[in-house]
């Protein structure tokens, strides 16, 4: 039975990670990042839902007198 050879296993592997690396650096420094603004205050940042926004019937027989 032949033996296999496993000579040149080591220069596939390193120039495989390393073609990879540069596609991945080709493929991050494409990406444009957002600027970075000032931080936004968080209570500015509360949007009101609709149900906030008005007073609906929903809520009206819980407000009704007790029997």
């Amino acid at each position: 039975m032949p033996q296999l050879d496993t000579s040149t296993w080591s220069i596939t592997i390193l120039s495989m990670v390393l073609t990879l690396f540069i596609i991945l650096q080709l493929k991050v420094s494409k990406y444009k990042y957002p600027e970075i603004s000032e931080p936004k205050s968080l209570l500015s940042s509360k949007k009101l839902v609709p149900w906030e926004e008005k007073w609906t019937k929903i809520y009206l027989p819980l407000l009704s007198p007790q029997r």
